[in-house]
């Protein structure tokens, strides 16, 4: 079975280029067993497999995302094997349509139930938190506004099987009042207000993304490329806990 996951996780995203400056990093913190972390392609991409399981050694929940968009068969049996690992969330595209959502939700089932494992949280992408209206508009040719683009997807995920989205925090007020509490929204490009967006292009503070309705937050460079990350991520977990 699969680690327990906290109800409302900040996942640190493991931004590194190899698995020893990952277990270098984890051991900074005195329980990492009680971490969410992200494994996103950079590393998964050169361990495979064994990275995640050197990390669920740990004890660590893990969000493995991997952004799966390809046709719905080759998507299916792509998930079928990662639902064998043991992992906590998985991500997909949601452009791929309801078709190919339903073959990665049936994958990720009939892996888990391989392994004898939970089944993973399936996870859609919506827009990424780097494309700004602008480039929705000009470069994706999309007739929607960024808003009603994002609530569009998170119907069409919620509809096909998914567990929850990847959003951006300037989407949520929309998605809760429109496609409701019922759904996992989980939000990159948060940044205290003292840190640098980066190349975030839609941002917020902890605090007010789960003012508006997030269920699970993802902090990368302000907690991984920082000299001291455990207070990093201590100083994050406090105005993310805020009610």
């Amino acid at each position: 079975m699969t680690n327990s996951q906290p109800k409302h996780p900040l996942m640190i995203a493991l931004d590194f280029q190899t698995q020893a400056e990952v277990e270098t990093f984890l051991k900074q913190f005195p329980h990492p067993e009680q971490l969410t972390v992200k494994i996103g392609m950079e590393l998964f991409y050169r361990y495979g497999p064994a990275v995640v399981k050197a990390i669920q050694q740990l004890g660590c929940a893990i969000f493995l995302d991997l952004k799966l968009f390809d046709i719905p068969n080759t998507v299916e049996r792509a998930l079928s094997q990662l639902g064998e690992l043991g992992v906590n969330y998985v991500t997909i595209h949601t452009l791929g349509g309801a078709t190919m959502i339903q073959a990665a939700k049936r994958g990720l089932t009939t892996g888990a139930k391989r392994a004898r494992a939970a089944v993973p949280h399936l996870l859609g992408v919506t827009e990424l938190t780097s494309i700004s209206p602008a480039g929705l508009q000009n470069e994706q040719n999309c007739r929607l506004d960024m808003t009603d683009q994002v609530v569009s997807l998170a119907h069409l995920a919620q509809q096909a099987g998914c567990d929850g989205v990847i959003t951006s925090a300037l989407e949520l007020p929309a998605l809760v009042d429109q496609v409701g509490v019922d759904f996992e929204y989980v939000v990159p490009g948060i940044r205290l207000q003292s840190d640098a967006a980066g190349d975030q292009q839609r941002v917020a503070t902890p605090q007010t993304a789960r003012h508006d309705g997030a269920t699970a937050i993802v902090v990368g460079r302000p907690i991984n490329q920082s000299p001291e990350p455990g207070p990093a991520y201590d100083r994050y977990l406090k105005a993310w806990s805020k009610q």
